[in-house]
């Protein structure tokens, strides 16, 4: 006589409710984090923005009249905010794509190394970790009227000088900001590469492909994902920029040349007493960077479908794939 097997029961707590609950628990203390540092400024941000806001002692009853769109209105009018956004795009057109390029072609060399790829990974990182005021305090030292690059230029040096240069100043500064954060990318894009199989690289390697062709058709497809953190992260950063304009080009200069939206939210903010200004212009700048970041996401999924398309098969190919 057989024995009819007895149903398991669920033990008490492990079932799939159970786990979502565990998972909200975890990801509680992380979400009050984003709520405290997050969305409360910026909630407070358009709070400000809204109102003819005063700076006052904690308990000081002071009138703050609602204003409306005013504060918008006063920024959007003034031309050093449309010059500091200009100013930025030219800044991310020149550190976003470098940033990519060095990245993943540093971190596809780092990984082929046999010998000393952890001091190559901790001299590249160290810059990143260096304190911004002793990075700009080098690149000033650099750069200067009378720095060791005009003095190794020599008559070739432009004149004015770099940092005193309308044309040249936002360059040197997106080149900084690039030197300074490159070993975090730089580590975000060898964490993808060292995951890529070997098989990949020895089969292209059998059939004749060359160190160039492995990395365009296997390396750069395979850190797609790592490429958009990377470029995204790199839009945000940069969009944000602050203290390397107010440090190494005394404040936005020469003539709002390097001048930037955070520069300028400091400026009307602190240094001239209009809050709701500084926060207006806040807000203009996430929507900015809300913007830039969608729009270069957009871009890569148009860029991923047209592949995605050009692998599938078609003509004969796509008869013979076809079930039968």
């Amino acid at each position: 006589m057989s024995r009819v097997p007895r149903r398991s029961r669920p033990r008490p707590g492990r079932g799939p409710g159970s786990k979502t609950i565990v998972g909200l628990y975890l990801a509680a203390p992380y979400a009050i984090y984003l709520a405290v540092v997050y969305a409360v400024p910026i909630i407070q941000g358009v709070r400000i923005s809204l109102l003819d806001y005063v700076y006052a002692a904690p308990g000081a009853d002071v009138p703050q009249p609602f204003t409306g769109l005013k504060n918008y209105r006063a920024a959007l009018s003034d031309p050093q905010l449309r010059r500091s956004f200009l100013n930025i795009l030219e800044f991310l057109a020149i550190n976003v794509p470098l940033t990519v390029i060095l990245g993943l072609t540093l971190a596809a060399v780092l990984a082929k190394l046999s010998r000393m790829r952890t001091f190559f990974r901790s001299a590249f990182f160290v810059p990143y970790v260096t304190a911004s005021i002793a990075v700009i305090g080098v690149w000033y030292f650099l750069f200067s009227q009378s720095g060791l690059v005009n003095h190794v230029l020599g008559g070739w040096a432009p004149d004015p000088s770099w940092l005193v240069n309308s044309k040249l100043a936002m360059v040197v500064i997106a080149l900084e900001v690039t030197w300074k954060q490159l070993g975090f990318y730089v580590l975000l894009y060898l964490a993808g590469v060292l995951l890529i199989p070997d098989s990949l690289y020895e089969a292209a390697s059998i059939d004749g492909a060359g160190a160039v062709r492995k990395f365009r058709a296997i390396t750069v497809p395979a850190v797609r994902n790592v490429t958009i953190l990377v470029t995204t992260l790199a839009l945000i950063v940069g969009a944000n920029l602050f203290t390397e304009p107010y440090l190494l080009t005394g404040g936005g200069g020469p003539n709002g040349a390097s001048m930037s939206p955070a520069l300028l939210i400091y400026q009307n903010g602190v240094e001239q007493g209009k809050p709701g200004i500084g926060a207006a212009i806040g807000i203009l700048l996430t929507l900015f960077v809300l913007l830039v970041a969608g729009a270069g996401r957009g871009v890569q999924w148009l860029f991923q479908r047209a592949e995605n398309r050009g692998d599938e098969p078609t003509g004969p190919e796509a008869g013979e794939a076809a079930p039968a």
